[in-house]
């Protein structure tokens, strides 16, 4: 059994990177929790080589809450969560997303579930929201299984060991144990990690109550790299551990590969018509899930039937560049 745990052995560690917009949010969010004492938390920003005004707005809340700084030079998240742990010098370690916004009990009940399992590594779920209706539309999309396949941190689940979960509150122990986070995995670390923490012998736990905010990407670019980069690393870590990949994490390549053999069978007139039997049937299942999203006016169904194959599609085309090229 792990030691017991409290309230006053907590530290807050988020990397940084162009996050002007939703810094203030996420670490307001931290001071917002319920029966934490500023005086004996710390919160550890590890901040990159950003282009905007997140450094500024960063040493703006060092001057208001408790929030120490570090550099991140590489500006890579990996690394940022390992110099924040390094900084760190409390007994649990709670990971924050720039981009998330915690839930006003997400401490309490996390230090509840680590002292009653025992657990490593808690986590719940990642709750998106958006405020455009583009944003609401990837939100949308998150929490559907048609989405993004339907893993329990994003859509939910009953709480349990679990193979992985959102950000996560770690024992402190453990992530010296292991190492921390492995800096070669731009993408997919917390998987990576939460893998080496079960292999370790050691429970990762998923409990739905821990509600986390997320804020997704605000354009169509933005939103298209994510994804790119997110399928390409899903491929590396999948030929490494190709006995603990998820069945879903190939319904995107192989939707790549049935449409582009599609189409190239009706341009070619091999298959004529019947080429475009998948493709359109596809985007048949894209109109039908984006109308009937009874959550959403108008303008974010429309975004919804252009955000879904942009998720899609560039996880699929990522994945693909993944398997064949090391990044």
């Amino acid at each position: 059994m792990n030691p017991q745990t409290d309230l006053s052995s907590i530290s807050y560690i988020m990397p940084v990177l162009n996050e002007e917009t939703h810094l203030r949010t996420a670490v307001s969010s931290i001071f917002d929790q319920i029966g934490l004492d500023m005086k004996q938390i710390e919160v550890i920003l590890a901040i990159g080589p950003s282009t905007d005004l997140t450094k500024e707005v960063a040493e703006g809340l060092s001057a208001q809450y408790p929030v120490r700084i570090v550099l991140n030079p590489s500006g890579k998240t990996p690394a940022g969560l390992n110099l924040a742990i390094k900084a760190s010098r409390n007994d649990v370690i709670v990971r924050v997303d720039a981009h998330s916004q915690l839930s006003a009990d997400y401490t309490k009940v996390a230090l509840e579930i680590l002292n009653a399992t025992g657990a490593a590594n808690v986590g719940g779920v990642m709750k998106a929201v958006g405020t455009t209706p583009f944003q609401k539309a990837i939100a949308f999309a998150y929490g559907s299984r048609f989405g993004l396949g339907g893993g329990s941190y994003h859509v939910g689940g009953s709480a349990g060991p679990s193979d992985s979960v959102y950000l996560g509150v770690f024992r402190r122990e453990i992530l010296e144990k292991l190492g921390g986070f492995n800096e070669k995995m731009i993408r997919g670390q917390d998987w990576e990690l939460n893998l080496r923490i079960r292999d370790s012998g050691e429970l990762v736990w998923f409990d739905p109550r821990l509600a986390v905010t997320y804020f997704p990407r605000s354009s169509l670019s933005k939103l298209s790299k994510q994804f790119f980069d997110t399928g390409a690393w899903r491929a590396q870590l999948t030929k490494a551990h190709i006995n603990r990949a998820n069945a879903r994490y190939f319904a995107p390549p192989i939707l790549v590969l049935t449409s582009l053999s599609g189409l190239g069978s009706y341009l070619t007139g091999l298959w004529g018509f019947l080429g475009l039997i998948p493709i359109l049937s596809y985007l048949l299942g894209i109109g039908m899930v984006s109308l009937t999203a009874k959550s959403l006016n108008l303008k974010a169904k429309l975004a919804l039937a252009v955000a879904l194959p942009t998720m899609h599609f560039s996880w699929g085309f990522g994945f693909l560049a993944g398997l064949f090229h090391r990044r």
